[in-house]
């Protein structure tokens, strides 16, 4: 199964990669990371999805940084997309927000924690857009089948399945990268979440900690599985003033190292 966004192609000979910021934390930081993702790409010729989140709903703290809302998040996400020429995808969270995120964003992406939510992934599904859904950390692979088959009862067939690890005791998750290979021949498209997939959830106490170090390394080696079509990476310019998730997200001065090693593992599997 293969389809478009934009000239984006899912599920090609080619990966494609899911590349921006956990948060909107301001509009002036998003465009920055979005014209400096972009120019990465581009140079790369990587295929680029661009992705930030307009409202972190699971922090950990009440106290965290949530975001500008949906309505404020969609329009600076649609403005990018509209004058940098880039697909954009965001987060929701109720079916309401789907409605609203569709008629600005290209992608919509259904969190880990919402993946069985029937009524969220119908209104994904009826929204007209192409739909990334993460897979629950309690999830197994062959559990996907059943997301799936409600995607396609509700009269979806562009959407794609996310790898983004499996809760392994407590604060810790980890990689079977199996799942990638048996999620890959029930004939979706399969992304892996290679930033969240290092993730330490509430590691830190009133925090979520990170081993970002590895991102890359797991991203490795989920190409290598010669089992994905895309890879999903978290980017900020600085991840230890990051609002959300900067213990696992990749550094922007080192995002083209690692795009570089996962376009030559690629080259190495196909051929």
């Amino acid at each position: 199964m293969s389809f478009y966004i934009q000239s984006v192609e899912i599920g090609g000979p080619r990966p494609f990669y899911l590349l921006g910021p956990c948060s909107l934390e301001c509009e002036s930081f998003v465009w920055e990371m979005a014209r400096s993702i972009k120019a990465i790409a581009e140079n790369l010729d990587v295929p680029l999805i661009f992705k930030a989140s307009y409202d972190k709903a699971n922090r950990t703290s009440v106290t965290s940084f949530r975001g500008p809302g949906v309505q404020e998040g969609c329009r600076i996400l649609s403005e990018i997309g509209r004058e940098l020429k880039l697909p954009v995808v965001t987060d929701v969270h109720t079916a309401q927000e789907a409605e609203i995120a569709a008629e600005y964003v290209d992608l919509l992406q259904v969190p880990a924690f919402l993946c069985r939510q029937t009524d969220l992934l119908e209104a994904c599904a009826k929204s007209g857009r192409p739909v990334n859904i993460k897979k629950g950390q309690f999830l197994a692979p062959w559990d996907t089948v059943n997301i799936g088959e409600k995607m396609r009862a509700f009269g979806c067939d562009e959407f794609m399945m996310c790898e983004r690890g499996t809760t392994f005791g407590y604060n810790n998750l980890v990689v079977d990268m199996r799942s990638l290979y048996w999620m890959k021949q029930e004939g979706f498209p399969v992304v892996f979440d290679a930033t969240h997939a290092v993730q330490k959830p509430g590691g830190l106490g009133g925090t979520t900690g990170g081993d970002s170090e590895l991102a890359p390394v797991l991203a490795s080696a989920a190409m290598a599985t010669g089992s994905i079509d895309g890879v999903f990476m978290e980017v900020h310019k600085d991840p230890s003033k990051a609002l959300s998730d900067g213990p696992n997200q990749i550094p922007l001065h080192l995002l083209e190292g690692v795009l570089k090693r996962l376009q030559s593992i690629h080259q190495a599997v196909q051929s």
